[in-house]
């Protein structure tokens, strides 16, 4: 019951059902249709064990228009009992035509009297998990709806005139009528389902716009660029000029920096369109108005490549800069620590190491977290709580290559200020990209070793397991390693896992980087982050497994020089319905936005206000797209209700969030 999150009263009564089964009426055994699920009643004629290849309990039951046997292939000495010769039982299941004439196999069964009344409503089919049966779930959401608290909250006139209480919504959608329409039941149009859809949008508006304002009331380092200061003196020190895009994104972050409110921002531009060097741009704001900068990414090899670049930026310009990940260790992490401690160390960058809390900083102003989406909402907090002591909060400013389905939901909601790079810098090749199923995989060998030999291209290859795995059927790296070693005589062919120890892994990139090897094996690993210009194919082993904002990301550590560029997605059938579309729109657009809105449709907009970034959300009745006019009233509504009906706008949210809300702080 914890796992579904059944804890409440409340909780209960807003598990609603997946399905309903009819139970209400009786079909007579010689009107029944094969492929029809149908409830039959009958007395037991025949109850016997049956040795066919293995154990079946075979049962005959018969009423006045014909009879039905019933198949069970997995049974207890109990059901023996119960389902004896001269028992009533009422059957109910879909009917088959066997060679034995009509039956059900594991038909659902309880015994009955001639008089057992029929049941009088539909009968729920509950969400539930593999241990939790639906007989006990029914009578538990049964006597949670009894209990729990269904007073309307809201003040009279929010709720629409057409929508039924609350109570009354719940009641029928738990119990429907034999009579009620179940397509407008299945396809939630029906208005008990609206009523809860408008309760759980006004439930969601409200809290984001607490958050909004609670975020409004904190307080932050205000930091202002000065004239002929750091930021001006990296730009005139950067060997590029900024593209328009870049420009104009970097004058919004640094309009924000310089509010006394903490900046709550997200940086999103597709794979390879500079943000980094505006992240630069903004640090250098940051520590020129005297605080500290730490930069956090999800990988070590992301990390690292963040690491060079400002390092190559900024050490010239006088700046300290502090690595901190899982793997510095010993003398030279407590000198990292103190260096971030005692406010000498100007930038820290890191791995998810630097929100430890043995992880202190003297003035954290600004905290740049890249592939933000990649972190768990948890440690975003946890980075934001690092200025606690000064009563202040740092500066959040979050970067995304492919804005995920929670981040592009949560942008429609205005909770996020968001900024775009919407131009790639200029020299930048278009990669093509083509789909092939697994059979052909010789030829793309094949094509390898072409360009390999004639062009001195690199390539990688991404696996998704590192060795051989019983449960999941895929060609793995270190096995794929080695029939390349052999396709490829003469050519180095490297191997890069997230089991190697991190010196293993720096010394297979800086092979790669240099040009010394040909072919890089990796699993996702190189997903963000690795920048090899003359890297131009990219293969993706069973591309089917991932999602697409993954297959996006991958696909950009290709088309980063001027040689044209090939990703090639390669895919084992039969395919998904959502594998067919992910890997159409990877062959149809290059475009991160494009990808993102996609993935949307696809997978959903994620749980808005819980820590997971996709897939159910807690919108578990709302659908963004398809109530829009309900999201709209919900919208209008919400600032009304906080500011003259306070208490009112706390309980509703209590009642649908519970302690969820606090997510949204992230």
């Amino acid at each position: 019951m914890e796992k579904l999150g059944l804890l409440r009263d409340i909780d209960l009564a807003l598990h609603l059902p997946l399905r309903y089964e009819d139970e209400t009426r009786i079909t007579p055994i010689g009107l029944a249709r094969e492929g029809q699920v149908v409830q039959c009643e009958g007395e037991v004629v025949e109850c016997r064990i049956e040795l066919r290849g293995r154990r079946q309990l075979i049962v005959r039951i018969e009423d006045e228009s014909g009879e039905l046997l019933l198949r069970f292939l997995h049974f207890y000495p109990s059901h023996q009992k119960s389902m004896a010769v001269g028992q009533r039982l009422r059957v109910r299941g879909e009917l088959r035509g066997g060679f034995f004439g009509r039956e059900m196999v594991h038909p659902a069964f309880k015994v009955v009297n001639e008089d057992t009344p029929l049941a009088d409503s539909l009968t729920p089919v509950y969400p539930a998990s593999a241990s939790l049966p639906q007989v006990y779930l029914r009578k538990a959401v049964a006597s949670g709806l009894k209990r729990a608290a269904l007073e309307e909250v809201l003040p009279p006139g929010v709720v629409p005139a057409d929508l039924p209480t609350l109570r009354e919504a719940l009641d029928f959608l738990h119990h429907p009528p034999p009579e009620a329409s179940l397509a407008t039941l299945e396809d939630h149009s029906h208005p008990a389902w609206q009523r809860l859809k408008f309760e759980e949008l006004l439930a969601q508006q409200i809290s984001q716009l607490q958050a909004q304002r609670e975020r409004a009331r904190l307080k932050a380092p205000a930091l202002t660029a000065r004239r002929g200061g750091l930021h001006e003196q990296l730009l005139a020190a950067l060997p590029f000029g900024l593209t328009g895009a870049q420009q104009r994104v970097g004058e919004e972050i640094a309009q924000d920096l310089a509010r006394p409110q903490p900046m709550h921002r997200l940086l999103q531009g597709d794979v390879g369109a500079g943000k980094t060097v505006v992240a630069a741009l903004a640090a250098a704001v940051a520590i020129d108005a005297g605080w500290q900068c730490a930069l956090m990414a999800p990988t070590e090899i992301l990390a690292e490549q963040h690491f060079r670049k400002l390092v190559g930026w900024l050490e010239p310009l006088g700046l300290k800069v502090a690595w901190l990940t899982g793997s510095v260790k010993g003398k030279a992490r407590q000198r990292m620590l103190d260096a971030a401690a005692d406010g000498s160390a100007q930038l820290v960058i890191g791995t998810h190491a630097v929100i430890e809390d043995k992880v202190k900083f003297a003035k954290l102003g600004l905290a740049i977290i890249d592939e933000q989406h990649r972190f768990g909402v948890a440690q975003r907090l946890a980075l934001r709580k690092k200025l606690a002591s000064m009563a202040l909060e740092p500066h959040m400013l979050m970067m995304s290559a492919t804005p995920i389905p929670r981040t592009l939901a949560m942008t429609y909601f205005a909770d996020l200020d968001v900024s775009t790079i919407d131009e790639l810098p200029p020299g930048r090749t278009p990669i093509v990209t083509k789909v092939f199923a697994d059979g052909r995989r010789d030829n793309v060998i094949e094509r390898i070793r072409d360009e390999v030999e004639t062009r001195a291209a690199q390539a990688y290859w991404v696996c998704p397991l590192i060795e051989e795995s019983e449960a999941l059927d895929l060609k793995n790296a270190i096995e794929t390693h080695a029939e390349l070693s052999i396709a490829l005589p003469g050519r180095a062919v490297g191997l890069l896992h997230g089991r190697m120890k991190p010196a293993e892994k720096a010394a297979v990139m800086a092979e790669f980087s240099a040009g010394r090897m040909s072919v890089l094996v990796a699993t996702t690993v190189i997903e963000v982050g690795v920048d090899v210009p003359n890297a131009s194919l990219m293969v993706i082993e069973h591309a089917e497994r991932f999602g697409l904002s993954q297959l996006h990301q991958l696909r950009g550590r290709v088309g980063r020089g001027a040689v044209a560029s090939v990703c090639v997605l390669l895919y084992t059938g039969p395919l998904s319905q959502t594998g067919k579309e992910r890997l159409k729109a990877m062959a149809e657009t290059n475009d991160g936005f494009e990808i993102a809105r996609r993935d949307l449709d696809i997978r959903g907009p994620g749980e808005f206000m819980g820590s997971r970034q996709s897939g159910a959300e807690l919108l578990r009745f709302a659908d963004l797209q398809e109530d829009a006019p309900l999201l709209q009233a919900a919208r209008q509504l919400a600032p009304a209700l906080l500011d003259r009906h306070a208490d009112a706008a706390r309980r509703h949210v209590e009642r649908w969030l519970g302690t969820k809300a606090e997510f949204l702080k992230a």
